[in-house]
């Protein structure tokens, strides 16, 4: 897991998600963005949809079938403990994973590389 920063320490991280699954992509990679919300039902209940908490923001698989989970973050951002364990957990499974700040860090990531 990196920990080096963007060239833009103000980026959100909408925008290098957006990057990040652009250069993925443009490598021959297979990417999805997981999105997660919570919405108030009429009855008063707050309902939670998408990935459990810790999931990695973004996912996907290289040509050679290697699945990787990237979860990104800004300059400033910092993992949770169950984003930690999301990303250690599923490298004791094989698969890569880690954290990026920008493209250059998830395709280090995604080529094996941390």
């Amino acid at each position: 897991m990196s920990n080096s920063n963007p060239t833009t320490p103000n980026k959100p991280e909408h925008q290098i998600q957006s990057e990040i699954r652009l250069a993925l992509s443009q490598a021959g990679h297979t990417a999805f963005r997981i999105n997660v919300g919570k919405f108030l039902l009429q009855d008063g209940r707050w309902f939670d949809v998408g990935a459990p908490k810790g999931f990695s923001d973004i996912i996907g698989f290289r040509a050679d079938g290697q699945a990787f989970f990237i979860e990104v973050k800004n300059a400033k951002g910092r993992p949770s403990k169950e984003q930690l364990h999301f990303i250690k957990t599923m490298e004791s499974k094989g698969a890569l994973a880690g954290i990026a700040r920008s493209a250059e860090e998830a395709l280090e990531i995604v080529n094996g590389g941390k």
